[in-house]
């Protein structure tokens, strides 16, 4: 028998066995840190300050019985992010290694669209949705999310209070990605309860059946559009030169509902909160204000929407900045650590030796709609800040509470208040003039309080 000792029973230079398993690693390396749960959710940058010690990588829990890798050195997430010799986001062997009903499971689980395919067919799939999209005019974009913003505000606007999550950031898209994809605005409830029925079912029974409302909107949608295309982007999808599949087509559709729902609704709520909680978001009679842009830029920065995702599977055994990584294992890149790594001025601009922020991921894979998203969530919020000129959070900032997960970074709720409208009241309202901004009038009676909504700078 060798022993120990004996030349023979060490491991070769190089071998994933010869080197540490995380580089600069605690004690306790082999605990996965957990990216769930409420100690999380309450201070991420605390356990993202701790994952450092590990080096450019460390071993994270991101549901119960599935671990990865989380990238949250910046250099080395753009060296992964740019390089798809080496990395893969066929996600189909690491399935088999993981709880078939692990939770993270439809977020993880591979399908023919444009986030799980590599090579020719990501360039394929990812033409179709860049091309349709070009075809939405900015001013046509805008103008849809007037009338978005409009019916949810004409909901509320007379109550005088508001949450800000449940009933307008998570609605918001959810009446954009109805109206864009070519159904009527009486679909849209249909839209909202299904979601709503994935994001929040309390049972295995309410999730399958919001599933099944899901795939029968998305079934429909595909079927209406087969009998009479329109000037929407199911018909655009389905025209496109590169002739996708039915199963294709309705797997991209449901990919850009889905990326496009969640973290657009995250941008929007968490804008709205920083905005209502810093007083250097609306104009004084000394000073000028930030603008919902300026918010937005700050919750790129330092709360991304979603804050850990981008998962790549090494098509090879990698030393990767200091630490080997297996074939076919879960790496992970979080925005949040990587961006949260350079100093930042209060405007979540990058400090000495920062780039840009990295909330719409990077390279090949990058967000391929980031201008749409972007002009949504301003348009989002100048709309009601515009008509709603005071309104506030009825709670203190410190009490907001966040949501579980490891992938996302959003508010359970959002309450404000609000002076009440009402459709009958002089002026220009919600209930009128959709398309138009609000009266110079109703600005004027604005900065009379003190305060006046970013959007008017």
């Amino acid at each position: 028998m060798t022993s120990p000792h004996q030349p023979g029973a060490a491991p070769p230079p190089g071998c994933p066995a010869h080197a540490a398993p995380y580089q600069q690693a605690p004690a306790d390396a082999h605990a996965p840190v957990k990216l769930y749960g409420p100690d999380f959710a309450a201070d991420p940058h605390r356990i993202y300050a701790q994952l450092r010690q590990y080096g450019a990588l460390a071993p994270v829990e991101i549901a119960p019985e599935v671990t990865a890798m989380l990238v949250t050195d910046y250099r080395a997430a753009l060296d992964l992010l740019h390089d798809d010799t080496t990395w893969s986001k066929d996600s189909r062997e690491w399935m088999t290694t993981v709880p078939a009903d692990t939770p993270v499971m439809p977020m993880l689980m591979w399908r023919p669209n444009v986030f799980w395919a590599d090579g020719p067919a990501h360039v394929r799939y990812r033409d179709v949705i860049v091309d349709s999209f070009r075809l939405v005019e900015p001013h046509e974009l805008r103008a849809r999310v007037h009338h978005a913003a409009d019916t949810l505000i004409q909901r509320f606007g007379a109550h005088g209070e508001v949450d800000l999550i449940a009933d307008y950031a998570r609605l918001i898209p959810l009446l954009m990605f109805n109206n864009l994809f070519g159904m009527p605005d009486s679909y849209s409830e249909r839209l909202i309860e299904a979601i709503a029925g994935m994001l929040d079912g309390t049972s295995p029974e309410e999730a399958a059946a919001a599933n099944e409302a899901f795939t029968n909107y998305i079934m429909e949608l595909v079927g209406s559009k087969k009998a009479e295309r329109g000037l929407d982007l199911t018909s655009w999808f389905m025209d496109h030169p590169n002739a996708l599949s039915d199963e294709e087509l309705i797997h991209n559709i449901l990919l850009t509902m889905g990326a496009g729902n969640e973290p657009l609704a995250n941008l929007i709520g968490n804008a709205l909160s920083r905005m209502l909680s810093d007083d250097r978001y609306y104009n004084t009679l000394s000073g000028g204000a930030l603008t919902a842009h300026d918010a937005i830029n700050e919750v790129l920065w330092n709360d991304p929407p979603l804050t850990n995702y981008s998962a790549h599977f090494p098509v090879r055994d990698v030393f990767f900045h200091g630490t080997w990584v297996r074939k076919g294992q879960l790496v992970m890149v979080s925005y949040a650590a990587a961006n949260s790594q350079f100093d930042t001025t209060s405007l979540g601009t990058p400090g000495s030796g920062g780039g840009s922020h990295l909330a719409w991921a990077a390279g090949p894979h990058a967000c391929p709609v980031k201008r749409h998203a972007l002009l949504i969530a301003t348009t989002a919020i100048e709309r009601l800040t515009a008509w709603l000129s005071d309104i506030e959070l009825a709670v203190d900032p410190s009490t907001l509470q966040w949501r579980n997960g490891a992938f996302h970074r959003a508010l359970v709720g959002l309450p404000a208040r609000f002076t009440p409208i009402t459709p009958d009241q002089a002026g220009a309202t919600p209930w009128h003039n959709r398309d138009s901004s609000p009266s110079s009038s109703t600005r004027s009676e604005a900065t009379s309080t003190g305060r006046q909504p970013a959007s008017a700078h």
